[in-house]
């Protein structure tokens, strides 16, 4: 069994959120960073989980919610300016022992125990694999004044999600040697692919959503109520008074 190390980041703007903190945001009772946690602090391959958080809530996070953190072994990272400085900083936390490292958005709170299994055992074989789901509908391309140039064949189209997993060195140095300009890097397994190094795809689907405005939290919601409720353990002594 891989030991794979977790990175959370949780440090976006949430501008299209209207400025309030999504991952602070509450999802059937609990906030979504929490919801998102829970699918790995008690698996038994995750070996280290770490919680990147934007510097102006990381101490509201440390007073609020550090005795939780702290029960559920989850170690908190301050983030940078851009989701790519956030994820550096988790990366260097990371413990040498790792095999893999996992980087899952703490936005995505309706991934599944079996998503994360799929992926993490394809990362083991091939040192890269992300989950990602068919484009299903039609994609049109449009010029700058709004009109339709072209339909896009939507064959062999997948939209990218995460968890996206890699060998713990390969990630590593990816972002040790990523583009400082030029270059628009919008996911982790792009730097890998700069590297040349092949990233598989483990189909997932659309249920795998990641929140962004404040309607994907009334579907977060939804999906969540409507799966089997599974216990949860290790959420720590102050469960009732902070959340």
């Amino acid at each position: 069994m891989s030991k794979v190390a977790v990175v959370i980041p949780a440090a976006g703007k949430s501008e299209r959120f209207g400025g309030e903190s999504k991952t602070l945001a509450k999802i059937d009772g609990r906030p979504v960073f929490l919801r998102t946690l829970e699918h790995f602090i008690n698996r038994d391959d995750v070996i280290q989980t770490i919680l990147v958080v934007a510097g102006k809530e990381a101490e509201q996070i440390r007073s609020k919610y550090g005795p939780n953190l702290g029960f559920m072994g989850v170690q908190l990272v301050e983030g940078g300016e851009e989701r790519a400085d956030s994820v550096a900083a988790g990366l260097e936390a990371v413990k040498e022992e790792a095999d893999l490292v996992a980087i899952h958005d703490a936005a995505r709170p309706c991934v599944t125990a079996q998503m994360i299994d799929d992926v993490f055992a394809e990362a083991a074989k091939t040192g890269a694999a992300i989950l990602a789901a068919p484009i299903t509908g039609t994609i049109k391309r449009a010029g700058a004044v709004g009109v339709v140039e072209t339909t896009v064949p939507r064959e062999a189209l997948f939209e990218a999600q995460t968890p996206q997993v890699f060998r713990r060195q390969l990630i590593v140095d990816a972002y040790a040697n990523r583009p400082t300009e030029g270059e628009i890097i919008t996911d982790d397994a792009q730097l890998v692919e700069l590297a040349g190094h092949p990233v598989s795809i483990v189909k997932s689907d659309a249920t795998n959503i990641k929140i962004t405005t404040k309607a994907d939290t009334t579907l977060a919601n939804a999906i969540i109520k409507a799966r089997p409720k599974q216990a949860v353990r290790g959420l720590g002594a102050f469960e009732e008074a902070q959340w």
